[in-house]
């Protein structure tokens, strides 16, 4: 490559022109100390022309080695198609991922339920957790996909009945066929569907923990399957799907993960369940035989969760192709893990304030209420926000709990405090908390940009708005899971297939019901308590 400086003498030549002479452009600017610096100020000029050149050109061969070598029809990719497949494949690759994790955090649910509750229900408790992602898949494979994300959309990218849509059931349409060639073309549902099965999953089994020990099996998974195929799908219709909370005013509800649309949503379910299941047998009468069996098994469910936890917030910026996204994932990843640790900090310090003791079991759940907290605002609201707002999450969380043992309804692992409470507050402070200028500005779904007028300028006076968002919301998730959770308990309740006999629940369902009759090798056989005359 020519040099910057035989470059610079021959542009100064040519500049110099016929009275100096190309052969004279040496003595000339040795002579003229001006002229002598502007050439060295060419020179500089070209030498980093040259410099971003060879940057530019090693950027498109990294491109080049990276791009596939075909399409999909065998078709060469170039230029900009080659970008956009790696940025696809980047986008799958992040979505898979993450998804991962999410299901990941079923084994998470499933230490944290089994610990919290009685030796002789371990086997039980964990059959459920199995049930609620088998059975869960099925539902949402069937239905539950189409009524939330399936279309149609009309011109404004919302459901038409702004309620729920009906297409793409039983994966229908996710590979596209050519009549004539009889060539199949994926489309990016295949992926959404995955990612999202994995939030579906874990709102049903939220529900289990609320219902332990005392709920038949049979009955609950009729209610898994209702539950994934129906009631959650519908309140992702109203909300991600484009349903009518993203229309209900200018701004439209902001949950970014899922704080009121999952979390919420379970933990409603959980307390219906409760409240129709009835507490277990001697719950009120003997309270010290119902502590948890192993605190080992909930601090593993506690990390495995707070681990999964990224998947969920931080794939839910549903792609990772540009510098953005990277930018908005770290900033979710950042308020979540402040938000888990404020969570867990605050609620200990709480409980042993009011006891003097330690409280392993109360620092596991302040994580969780945490965590539940900030998912709904982690991807609008800045680090001091998210501690904050998980701090008075804690606070929530303990009130919500002591609340519902004040009114006798038996929830073994403080579902609704957790996942109720915490996120209907999680909800509510995304809107509150949101990092617009003041409450003039408002970002919500636009990320680091205020919402925009259409001449570019920030829109002004709208936080208001945001917060009304929210709170219907909270409103209408908490109303639709509770009327639609009761119509499937109350039926069930009703003819004998919900709540087990008092003889199951002495005995222990893993004695009564599995296959081995425990689950632990050195745990004793469980008896049944006879009362003589």
């Amino acid at each position: 490559m020519v040099s910057a400086r035989v470059l610079a003498l021959g542009l100064a030549g040519l500049c110099l022109g016929p009275e100096l002479g190309l052969c004279q452009v040496a003595p000339a600017l040795g002579g003229k100390d001006d002229v002598a610096r502007r050439l060295a100020d060419l020179e500089r000029l070209i030498s980093g022309q040259q410099e971003q050149l060879l940057a530019q050109t090693a950027q498109m061969d990294l491109l080049r080695s990276l791009a596939p070598l075909g399409g999909l029809d065998g078709r060469k990719l170039q230029g900009s198609e080659s970008i956009e497949s790696l940025q696809g494949a980047m986008n799958h690759a992040w979505l898979i991922l993450c998804g991962a994790l999410v299901m990941f955090m079923q084994a998470g649910f499933a230490m944290v339920e089994s610990g919290c509750c009685r030796a002789k229900n371990v086997q039980n408790i964990l059959l459920k957790n199995l049930t609620d992602v088998c059975v869960g898949t099925l539902g949402w494979w069937l239905c539950g996909w189409a009524f939330a994300y399936g279309g149609p959309y009309d011109d404004d990218g919302l459901k038409p009945n702004r309620f729920m849509s009906s297409e793409g059931a039983l994966g229908w349409d996710f590979l596209i066929r050519d009549d004539a060639t009889g060539q199949l073309t994926p489309t990016t549902n295949i992926v959404n569907w995955f990612f999202q099965w994995a939030f579906c999953s874990a709102a049903s089994t939220i529900v289990s923990g609320g219902v332990a020990e005392r709920v038949n099996f049979p009955g609950y998974c009729i209610f898994s399957f209702v539950m994934t195929a129906f009631i959650y799908p519908v309140c992702v219709g109203w909300t991600w799907g484009y349903g009518w909370l993203a229309d209900v005013n200018s701004v439209g509800y902001m949950d970014f993960a899922g704080s009121g649309i999952v979390h919420m949503a379970g933990g409603v379910g959980a307390l219906t369940g409760a409240v129709w299941a009835g507490p277990r047998k001697g719950r009120w009468e003997n309270p010290e035989e119902f502590d948890p069996h192993s605190l080992p098994l909930i601090i593993l469910g506690t990390f495995i969760l707070w681990f999964g936890w990224y998947g969920f917030n931080c794939g839910s910026t549903l792609g990772m192709a540009t510098i953005e996204r990277g930018f908005m994932a770290a900033q979710v990843a950042m308020n979540t893990t402040i938000a888990g640790a404020t969570g867990g900090l605050t609620v200990f310090i709480l409980k042993y304030g009011l006891t003097r003791k330690y409280d392993i079991g109360g620092f596991c759940n302040g994580i969780l209420a945490g965590l539940v907290s900030i998912t709904a605002g982690c991807g609008n609201v800045e680090c001091g926000s998210a501690f904050t707002i998980a701090l008075l999450g804690g606070l929530f969380y303990e009130a919500g709990s002591r609340l519902i043992k004040k009114l006798k309804i038996d929830d073994p692992v403080d579902a609704f405090a957790v996942h109720g409470v915490c996120g209907a507050w999680g909800v509510l402070a995304a809107a509150l908390f949101d990092w617009g200028k003041g409450f003039d500005h408002y970002h919500g779904w636009s990320g680091f940009s205020c919402m925009t007028a259409e001449d570019g300028s920030c829109k002004i006076g709208i936080g208001g708005e945001g917060v009304a968002a929210n709170i219907a919301e909270i409103v209408a998730i908490t109303a639709w899971v509770a009327v639609c959770s009761s119509l499937i308990f109350g039926p069930l309740r009703a003819v004998g297939w919900l709540r087990a006999s008092d003889d199951v629940q002495d005995e222990g369902f893993d004695q009564a019901k599995h296959s081995p009759s425990k689950a632990y090798a050195n745990q004793p056989e469980s008896t049944k308590v006879i009362l003589s005359a």
